[in-house]
């Protein structure tokens, strides 16, 4: 064979393989929808097809939503990563009706939810909000398929969080710190004070250095935040203000990573604290990050991840 043939055939070999490498490597995604308790919940599959044991991530807020998880596609190279809108936020139902945005309720969302996937096994990941949620599901319903859990800046004791979020606001510069008084002021030029204080905060604590983090991502649902949460991430006046799972911490018995940032709003301090009572527990705190280290550290986040679900 002439050289010119030889390289013409090989190269037609190697893009044979890169094609054959790129489509094994391409994912199939499915999304659909779910009846739950109050409505439907829209759901989506990454990675349908791949063999591992799926993971189910459960997002933050409540009313957050899925949108910023897109990139938990990382880990759908060797199992199905689902994500899903919570009732009231993102694609699924948005009923009016503040008596749905109950933690008992969410935990039934949550079984329903995993009855309809149907997966035999699960690794069970929850992101601030998502952590109590995830908590409250495996404790109370002790569901056989979900093998480990992951929190990831975890929300467990409400009394807790606030404490540490006004250490953090007691660090603020004076201004910044003047302002958070100014929540409840009846005056424009006092409520815009209040607001950029609480993005300030924000952009140290929850998303660092990214500015009007407060503004609701699209799709978000602030009926069910304010509901059960309250008006930002530094008071709490809604339905969980007394909200602890402290002291059951010692009943997880599945193997448990807890996951902070090193500036997180749920502390490295705090988070220390919950993973010390929890039976089979490893802490992780990721350096340069806050409250949102899926987004800004995704290497280390995501390795961090992958390494503990290799040792299930």
């Amino acid at each position: 064979m002439a050289k010119s043939g030889f390289d013409r055939h090989l190269l037609a070999v190697l893009a044979f393989w890169l094609l054959a490498l790129t489509l094994r490597a391409q994912s199939t995604t499915k999304e659909g929808y779910i009846p739950v308790p109050g409505g439907k919940v829209w759901y989506q599959i990454l990675g349908a097809d791949k063999p591992g044991v799926p993971l189910l991530v459960l997002h933050g807020g409540p009313g957050s939503g899925s949108g910023a998880f897109g990139n938990f596609t990382a880990l759908a190279d060797e199992r199905p990563v689902i994500l899903y809108d919570q009732l009231g936020c993102g694609k699924s139902d948005r009923p009016d009706n503040p008596s749905l945005w109950t933690l008992p309720r969410y935990v039934e969302e949550v079984d329903a939810v995993v009855r309809a996937l149907g997966y035999p096994k699960l690794h069970l990941l929850g992101h601030s909000w998502g952590t109590t949620l995830a908590t409250e599901y495996v404790l109370t319903k002790k569901p056989p398929q979900v093998v480990s859990l992951i929190e990831s800046s975890p929300w467990l004791d409400t009394r807790r969080w606030i404490a540490d979020a006004q250490r953090y606001v007691a660090e603020l510069p004076p201004a910044q710190r003047a302002a958070f008084k100014l929540e409840n002021a009846p005056d424009s030029a006092s409520q815009r004070k209040y607001q950029q204080a609480v993005d300030y905060y924000y952009s140290l604590h929850v998303y660092r250095n990214r500015p009007k983090v407060l503004t609701w991502q699209k799709g978000g649902g602030k009926q069910a935040y304010e509901t059960m949460w309250g008006k930002n991430e530094t008071t709490s006046t809604g339905n969980m203000k007394n909200y602890s799972r402290v002291a059951s911490l010692k009943n997880l018995t599945l193997p448990v990573l807890y996951l902070c940032g090193r500036y997180d709003e749920a502390t490295p301090t705090s988070t220390a604290y919950f993973q010390q009572r929890t039976p089979h527990a490893r802490l992780v705190v990721l350096e340069n990050a806050s409250h949102t280290a899926y987004r800004e550290v995704p290497e280390a986040y995501f390795k961090a991840v992958r390494d503990f679900l290799h040792h299930q």
